[in-house]
């Protein structure tokens, strides 16, 4: 079955890892920049381990280089969603990234890209809002002045906090003070943890941090105790099935939780982290779980809802997007 037309919440995305291969070969180009070593011969990225990753997401980063940069490659990654049918996502922001942690030039990049959001919304029906998102290896005192960036800016299409990153670098409450002035601000917060450690580092993001949502959470699963307290206080988990494969976090799919968490009641969504380093998209997510663990479309249409439903968004914009879901 084609999974196009069923409309999507995606909440896991971070913008330059949803970068169109042939976004960055372009940027690249323009700017005189070699970075021909992250590209495979087909033209992909290259595949490799968790830290060859990273270091190869960080080179393809060096061309993406002021505001416009960033308003066309928001554009770009929002078509690409609404070809998959997205209807509502959620994009990790890194001020890292966006003006080396500036706070004047944080607002210049993401002015650009709140205006790219609110054109893709009016011409293609996908809104966006953005989680402005620290970087967890660069160590609990450079978060401090990304969340800065995050409360300064909350509101509008800034609505969330999240930590991405290496995961075994620091423990969660180390950024306690981050996530205390982010909270503050009134943004929904999430961080990455469980994909490489263990159900520790996932009680430790929601009881310490204040979490309501977790990217990845896979290995809550060897734990039941941590699965019924996420029940419980009703946490969602950002799953990323296909990530979870190619970077080695599960060996194959037999062993993905992602299954055994949904029948345990945990609150499971889908989400594609860095797309097309992965070779993946909403569609295929769809496929491959209806492939190994026979997802029809009800239990998709369910965890589209629970997306909504833990969606950092205000409640007209999740009622309207909850009526969406429900007429298609």
């Amino acid at each position: 079955m084609s999974w196009r037309a069923l409309p999507k919440v995606e909440l896991h995305l971070h913008l330059e890892g949803a970068a169109p291969p042939a976004f960055i070969r372009g940027l690249s180009r323009e700017k005189h920049i070699d970075i021909s070593r992250i590209f495979d011969e087909r033209g992909g990225y290259a595949r490799g381990g968790f830290e060859w990753f990273l270091k190869a997401y960080d080179a393809a980063c060096t061309v993406l280089q002021g505001p416009e940069d960033y308003r066309r490659l928001l554009r770009a990654v929002l078509e690409q969603s609404a070809d998959e049918g997205v209807v509502y996502t959620e994009l990790f922001l890194s001020p890292d990234f966006c003006g080396g942690g500036d706070l004047a030039s944080w607002r210049d990049h993401l002015d650009a890209m709140a205006d790219a959001a609110a054109e893709a919304e009016r011409e293609r029906g996908i809104v966006a809002r953005g989680i402005v998102t620290c970087l967890r290896q660069l160590g609990p005192g450079a978060a401090k002045p990304i969340a800065r960036c995050a409360a300064e800016t909350a509101g509008g299409f800034v609505t969330g906090f999240g930590m991405a990153g290496a995961e075994m670098r620091h423990r969660p409450g180390d950024f306690g003070w981050a996530f205390d002035c982010a909270r503050e601000a009134g943004l929904g917060l999430t961080a990455h943890a469980g994909e490489w450690g263990g159900p520790d580092m996932v009680r430790e993001t929601v009881d310490l941090l204040g979490c309501t949502r977790i990217g990845h959470g896979i290995n809550a699963v060897g734990d039941h105790a941590l699965c019924d307290h996420l029940i419980e206080k009703g946490v969602t988990l950002e799953v990323c099935p296909v990530s979870n494969l190619v970077l080695g976090a599960v060996k194959d799919w037999r062993s993905h939780p992602i299954e055994t968490l949904r029948d345990r009641g945990v609150r499971v969504t889908v989400s594609t982290d860095d797309p097309p380093w992965f070779g993946t998209s909403m569609s295929h997510e769809y496929d491959m779980l209806e492939k190994h663990f026979g997802w029809e479309e009800e239990r998709l249409r369910i965890a589209n809802t629970i997306a909504a439903e833990a969606a950092f968004c205000d409640e007209d914009t999740r009622q309207a997007l909850i009526k969406r879901l429900e007429a298609a």
